[in-house]
């Protein structure tokens, strides 16, 4: 899947020289978190909810005495750099200009890398240094719920197309140790037995159970030797 296939097209975005009230009026109509700032079509910045949380009209502006000594030192008792961050009005002032950005050709597991490092919710989507859209993380949840179906939407699998496609999977992950492990299925409730190495295997287990639809239930009798305990339940 790539980013054109989940994005936000059309370029809603503000310019640098319009007012506070506007990028917000923006930024609530459309419901996104981060708008672009566009100059002559060219991506230029972005305003996030985050350059909007010290503000001096909502009274949580920064106290200057808090910051580093050697920052106070550096910048003055005053701190110009708070008071423009707290009373800015220009969208020049507010915004970021070092803004992440992919094309629509970047792979999602690729735009989750970057929202990851990076503090954006939502980036802008660019051809050349032309904005064509944005995409977020709301895009991704909704791919996700086009992407799947409860599992009584499916037909329930009996007892050996289970074990099959159990199977299948666990065989498939590095986690599961078939020397050490084995499940049996039984009127749709799979039971796992021998040994594990760790509660989390007990979990990546269960999960790979519960995928499947026409399981009934899940019983663990496998000892974890990680804390030598059984895990039957």
């Amino acid at each position: 899947m790539l980013v054109k296939d989940i994005m936000r097209t059309g370029s809603v975005s503000v310019s640098p020289d319009m007012d506070l009230a506007q990028v917000v009026a923006v930024m609530l109509r459309e419901h996104i978190s981060v708008v672009p700032v566009t100059e002559h079509g060219a991506l230029v910045g972005a305003v996030r909810e985050t350059d909007l949380m010290h503000r001096y009209e909502i009274g949580t502006q920064r106290d200057p005495a808090s910051r580093p000594w050697w920052l106070r030192l550096l910048a003055g008792e005053q701190c110009p750099a708070t008071y423009v961050e707290s009373r800015a009005i220009k969208v020049a002032d507010i915004m970021v200009t070092r803004v992440p950005s992919v094309c629509e050709d970047t792979t999602i597991p690729d735009l989750v890398e970057l929202l990851d490092a990076r503090q954006f919710r939502r980036v802008p989507v660019v051809r050349g240094n032309t904005l064509v859209g944005s995409i977020g993380r709301a895009d991704l949840v909704r791919a996700l719920a086009e992407a799947t179906r409860p599992l009584d939407a499916e037909p329930p699998l009996d007892d050996d197309a289970i074990h099959r496609a159990l199977r299948a999977e666990l065989e498939s992950q590095p986690w599961w140790h078939p020397t050490q492990s084995s499940f049996s299925v039984t009127e749709g409730v799979v039971h796992f037995h021998g040994l594990v190495e760790s509660a989390d295997e007990v979990s990546a287990a269960r999960v790979a159970a519960e995928r499947l639809p026409g399981v009934q239930g899940i019983v663990e009798h496998r000892l974890d030797t990680s804390a030598w305990g059984w895990l039957s339940r």
